[in-house]
């Protein structure tokens, strides 16, 4: 069954990066494209950005343009997302989301907490 799985969120300081992974499994990876959002405390999840099959297409949203990079290995069936420059706003639970003959698959998320 289709399966994602995503690491590397923890607590950082305000200016700090954090680099999560989605693995992924059940699926032929490399054929669809990815999504990461997030959910901050009291609010609607969000998309934080897309990335292509093949990873030619990438887009973000306006929070994280130049601070946030979407990259994905299809060898290791892996998605990542390197935030950079975080701050306080940053503090969500952050999911990856792939989206298969019309249905959305998650993942349980990742805690990110950003604060000194």
């Amino acid at each position: 069954q289709v399966q994602l799985v995503e690491s590397g969120g923890g607590l950082v300081q305000p200016g700090g990066s954090l680099r999560l992974s989605c693995q992924a499994s059940g699926f032929a990876f490399a054929s669809y494209p990815m999504s990461w959002y997030r959910q901050a405390p009291g609010k609607g999840r969000e998309v934080a950005g897309s990335i292509s099959s093949v990873g030619e297409k990438i887009s973000y949203a306006d929070f994280g343009k130049g601070r946030f990079t979407i990259s994905r290995d299809n060898t290791k069936n892996t998605v990542y997302l390197q935030m950079n420059s975080l701050n306080p706003a940053d503090t969500a639970v952050y999911y990856c989301k792939t989206t298969l003959y019309g249905k959305n698959y998650w993942g349980q998320g990742t805690q990110v907490t950003v604060s000194s």
